[in-house]
């Protein structure tokens, strides 16, 4: 007896590692990988520390959204648990004690910011509005309307900053520009596509879509996919690199045109990470556009 009751408490001690790290959502990672657009666009004075640390501040970044994921899923998992799709998160599913994810996730918390001081103690300083902004989101700014895809856009401008303040590079405001406009572009798409799943499931959807339309998110896409390509193009003139960057608009304008076809046709873009990378033509669109960067910045500087 006491054999089988040993065996059965250390299967879940071996998932324990692996449920810890399905709850930091690793799927959701790949938003993070806006960090190396500093060594991207700073090509000419990168090397391996600056990669290194570049790598670093992308897991660090990623720790940090963790935490936040874990203090959202430890709120929420009562709800969670009456969810389709979310009753299967480690919470939820009763399969992670909630009190150790708490631990488990100050830790990584302190530990991250710790680390992220050695980078840059701005970087530091970064990560933790970072966390306290994503909370305050989770919590209430979510179901504000409006405010809720203004905070989202934040988020990758923070996230965009972090990769210059890991290397120490400065971004010009035009490319900042850039980054918020493409984040209101994608957020707004993921509420439409949300608001079009509402159609189908009344019972189940964010608070914040009572308050939103589809002419109103139509009209919001217009406005931002037309500044981000005018402010894209202005950037690639006026950022103090080759005018040769000119050559990169049309991927930008292919993948905006794209995104909005599977938004409008294909009823996609509720998950703009898995977009990324489950449509062949916006991933082939990307590693375009990063392979022309390189190529540019190397030959024409």
């Amino acid at each position: 007896m006491s054999s089988t009751n040993t065996e059965s408490s250390a299967a879940p001690m071996r998932r324990l590692p692996l449920l810890l790290f399905r709850q930091l959502r690793p799927k959701q990672w790949t938003k993070n990988l806006l960090i190396f657009a500093a060594p991207l666009f700073s090509f000419e004075t990168v090397h391996a520390r600056t990669l290194l640390d570049t790598v670093i501040g992308f897991f660090l970044l990623s720790f940090v959204s963790g935490c936040v994921y874990i203090v959202n899923d430890y709120a929420d998992r009562e709800a969670d648990r009456n969810h389709p799709v979310k009753k299967f998160r480690p919470m939820a599913s009763g399969e992670l004690p909630p009190n150790l994810a708490l631990v488990f996730g100050a830790l990584l918390l302190i530990a991250s910011l710790a680390v992220s001081y050695l980078l840059n103690p701005l970087f530091t300083g970064l990560l933790l509005l970072y966390f306290a902004m994503n909370v305050a989101y989770s919590f209430r700014l979510k179901h504000v309307v409006i405010i809720d895809i203004m905070i989202i856009a934040a988020g990758f401008v923070l996230r965009a900053i972090a990769g210059g303040l890991v290397i120490h590079v400065p971004f010009t405001p035009w490319f900042l520009l850039c980054t918020m406009l493409l984040s209101l572009f994608l957020a707004i798409g993921k509420r439409r596509h949300e608001l079009y799943l509402l159609q189908s499931d009344v019972g189940s959807h964010r608070k914040v879509l009572d308050h939103y339309s589809f002419d109103l998110l139509d009209q919001m896409s217009s406005i931002v996919t037309t500044a981000t390509i005018i402010s894209y193009s202005l950037f690639t003139f006026t950022s103090g690199r080759t005018v040769h960057l000119m050559w990169t608009i049309p991927f930008v304008i292919y993948g905006m045109f794209r995104y909005l076809y599977l938004i409008h046709i294909e009823k996609k873009g509720g998950a703009p990470d898995k977009v990324l990378l489950e449509d062949r033509h916006i991933l082939i669109t990307v590693i375009l556009y990063v392979v022309s960067v390189v190529v540019i910045l190397v030959n024409f500087e």
